[in-house]
């Protein structure tokens, strides 16, 4: 019983290291948070922190490794939407909203990949799963007359890499430009996002995209 309860206590005192960590790293960026921040944030020793984490790597993996957690769990419950268009509005919003809440990743992306291998394989190995989903929601499309064929070499492998690249950098864009980010800001560019796809559809596709897509500014 004793034992149970120490456990729990463990649980929690990890879960609170993260959660100020993330805190920290979005409100101040990564070069500025050591283990000596973090652990005189929550008000106890250096010692006591490494006895969970013993390098800010470890921590940084752990937050990582959190938000692909929450992005699949979400990515999953959506699998059951019928229609292709709102699984993709769906899916951009969710990324865009999990990047958000763990900023500091896309804003100190470089650094975190140059750093750290671990993240850097299993971020190189996400991307072509994440490929390989995309093209299954292309193909689905174009079986269904929304979406035209390929004309151009490699044209829809060249379209997941824009939802890609603006996926995974949309946040600097806004940080620069916009003084506070709000679920608006997350949203309008979640519609830039999504209207990639637009100029790739039939006249068929187009119409069920305005009647799925609120889309607009």
């Amino acid at each position: 019983m004793y034992y149970f309860i120490y456990l729990c206590k463990m649980k929690k005192t990890r879960e609170i290291i993260l959660d100020t960590s993330l805190e920290l790293f979005n409100s101040l960026g990564l070069s500025q948070v050591t283990l000596r921040t973090i652990a005189k944030k929550m008000g106890i020793s250096q010692g006591n922190l490494n006895y969970h984490f013993k390098k800010r790597d470890d921590i940084i993996e752990g937050l990582y490794f959190q938000l692909v957690k929450n992005i699949d769990s979400s990515m999953s419950s959506m699998q059951e939407s019928k229609n292709p268009f709102q699984l993709l509005v769906s899916i951009s919003e969710t990324i865009m909203f999990n990047f958000h809440e763990y900023r500091f990743f896309m804003l100190d992306f470089t650094q975190i990949m140059r750093e750290n291998k671990k993240i850097k394989k299993h971020y190189s190995e996400l991307t072509i799963q994440r490929e390989e989903q995309f093209s299954m929601l292309f193909n689905l499309l174009i079986k269904e007359g929304l979406m035209r064929k390929e004309i151009l070499p490699n044209e829809y492998k060249n379209l997941y890499k824009r939802f890609q690249i603006l996926g995974d950098f949309w946040i600097s864009d806004a940080e620069i430009l916009n003084s506070n980010i709000t679920k608006k800001t997350i949203l309008t560019y979640s519609v830039i996002l999504t209207q990639a796809i637009f100029p790739y559809l039939t006249l068929k596709g187009q119409k069920e995209y305005h009647s799925i897509v609120s889309g607009g500014f």
